[in-house]
């Protein structure tokens, strides 16, 4: 699909924006001790970011895999982002599919809590990168 600029725009404005709506609602999840949503609302605050990264570089967005995928390949192999923030995101994909998916997985509380910070900052390195790109 090929987007014009200003729809390219639009969307990325838009998931940053979901992202930070998404990072709220895990707030939320963390305060009430709901750890299997809170893994997947941090996951999802952080495939947004991704998601708007990738559409502002002009990268399509397919699968959730896809964009791990995409990220590792056109980031962190390239040096822009570090293998462990590749790292990060591909954890945070396993432990939200482990909380989705797998009943006999019980998110705990210290795998969730022990990756909001550097989840936060990794969100935080994408929205700077995006702003300081010349395609945004």
């Amino acid at each position: 699909m090929s987007l014009e600029e200003e729809e390219r725009k639009v969307i990325v404005t838009l998931e940053l924006e979901k992202s930070e709506k998404t990072l709220a609602q895990m707030e939320m999840m963390v305060k009430d001790g709901i750890w299997e949503m809170a893994a997947n609302r941090l996951y999802y605050a952080l495939f947004h970011a991704v998601s708007a990264l990738l559409v502002c570089e002009h990268h399509e967005v397919g699968t959730h895999r896809g964009a791990v995928g995409k990220f590792s390949l056109f980031y962190v192999k390239e040096g822009i982002f570090s293998a462990e923030e590749g790292r990060l995101y591909s954890q945070l994909q396993r432990l939200r599919e482990d909380g989705d998916y797998n009943c006999a997985i019980e998110v705990a509380r210290e795998d969730v809590e022990r990756k909001i910070l550097p989840a936060k900052q990794l969100i935080d390195k994408i929205k700077n990168y995006i702003f300081n790109s010349p395609n945004y």
